[in-house]
């Protein structure tokens, strides 16, 4: 390794440092660490100024930020709450078919929601019926948070980490649904068996629900019917982009400004309620990795997987999922794909299409694994200490690695039958 080599590994290595010990904002972490490649690349020849104003890619950023905007006009008419609602209220009262409701609302609606609106949504409605019903909250925003975590996997917008590997791999929305959503719904049926064996006996007595109507609560009844068209145009433009010669970017923006435009809401707040702290990291991170692309290192690196699998395809998938589920597990899945992605990038000679779809379950299977690895268990945490319940780390981390490694593991048996890997 050369000693231009050595400053970006250092680099990229104290962003992760500074970011997991919480030293600084992971937002901070990754424009300091983008700041000191720049520099350092500039200084060492490595890259020149015109490269390097091209590290940040725009079309991720597009997709990302015209998501954004889409889902959260949706969410503020109500729609995502009103689904949530109704879910717990078909549950009649009986404790364990509320906990099923949770679980399946929880992974359906982060399909297209970002995760920590999705985590918030559903636990304030859980914690709230739990109060009405005298129950624990613990099992449901517990289960929450994982199901929340795994449901956006198999959707081009379920996640950044997604929106990241689609871009670069060229996958269309209707192709990342055809690879991945079978081996997800497997998933839910799963992990939401191991959530109800390991809470079975915690899980209250049935309880008459309190009366109350979820359409009472959709107070703008204007914005919530846009709202729907607009998620239907959305989803539906989706899936036949590429037939339409349409970017995935290009259709999250033009919706974007649809939005805006037929929601009468204040642009500005709306712009101000955005993750910025996600697009910055994402922005900071994407030129420290292309920096570390610069000097060859990542290309290397890929040559020495393709070593250690010995070209051998199921070996190479099952070594790209774990390794990319357990780097996820303690590192932001955003910087798992940006790394990764580059290295998959390089690999010749086996079947890409396996190793982009073992990137994307690695990267969003190992965000649950402990109250460490994403900030959507973290939230989770905190919404049950500021209701009075604690669950200690070896409690989360007990259900948490169970549920990630079973996940794991039926994705290496799903990948390698997919795409026919044995031959």
């Amino acid at each position: 390794m050369t000693s231009e080599s050595m400053i970006f590994v250092i680099i990229y290595l104290f962003t992760l440092l500074s970011a997991a010990l919480e030293m600084v904002p992971i937002s901070v972490a990754a424009l300091l660490g983008a700041f000191l490649t720049v520099w350092f690349g500039l200084s060492y020849g490595v890259f020149t100024y015109e490269e390097a104003t091209g590290f940040i890619d725009m079309k991720i950023l597009g997709l990302l930020i015209g998501t954004m905007i889409v889902f959260e006009v949706a969410y503020r008419s109500g729609i995502f709450r009103l689904m949530a609602l109704y879910a717990i209220k078909l549950s009649g009262g009986d404790s364990r078919l509320l906990f099923i409701f949770v679980c399946l609302t929880s992974a359906a609606v982060s399909m297209f929601l970002s995760d920590s609106t999705a985590l918030l949504m559903i636990a304030a409605a859980a914690t709230t019926i739990s109060k009405f019903m005298d129950q624990d909250p613990a099992p449901y925003v517990v289960s929450a948070a994982i199901m929340v975590n795994l449901g956006g996997t198999s959707t081009l917008i379920g996640s950044v980490s997604n929106m990241i590997i689609g871009v670069n791999a060229g996958l269309s929305f209707t192709e990342f649904i055809t690879y991945l959503a079978p081996c997800e719904f497997a998933l839910w049926a799963l992990t939401m068996a191991t959530l109800y064996f390991n809470y079975r006996h915690v899980l209250g007595e049935k309880k008459a629900v309190p009366t109350y109507s979820p359409w009472e609560s959709v107070e703008d009844k204007s914005l919530f019917n846009k709202s729907a068209l607009l998620l239907v145009l959305f989803l539906g433009l989706f899936m036949i982009h590429d037939k339409l010669n349409l970017s995935p970017e290009a259709v999250a923006l033009g919706c974007a400004v649809l939005a805006l435009s037929l929601s009468n809401l204040d642009p500005s707040d709306i712009f101000r309620s955005l993750d910025w702290e996600t697009i910055f990291f994402l922005s900071g991170f994407s030129i420290i990795v292309k920096g570390l692309e610069g000097t060859g290192l990542l290309a290397q690196l890929s040559q020495g997987f393709l070593a250690v699998s010995g070209n051998n395809p199921p070996l190479a998938t099952a070594i790209m999922l774990w390794m990319s589920g357990l780097a996820s597990s303690v590192v932001s899945n955003i910087a798992v794909a940006l790394t990764f992605t580059p290295m998959i990038q390089e690999i010749q000679g086996l079947n890409t299409t396996a190793l982009w779809s073992a990137l994307v379950l690695g990267t969003n299977l190992g965000g649950a694994a402990t109250p460490m690895s994403g900030v959507v268990v973290v939230m989770a945490m905190n919404t049950l200490k500021r209701e009075g319940t604690t669950v200690s780390f070896s409690e989360f981390t007990k259900i948490g690695s169970l549920t990630t490694f079973i996940q794991l593991g039926f994705s290496t048996i799903y990948l390698i039958a997919r795409f026919g890997l044995v031959s």
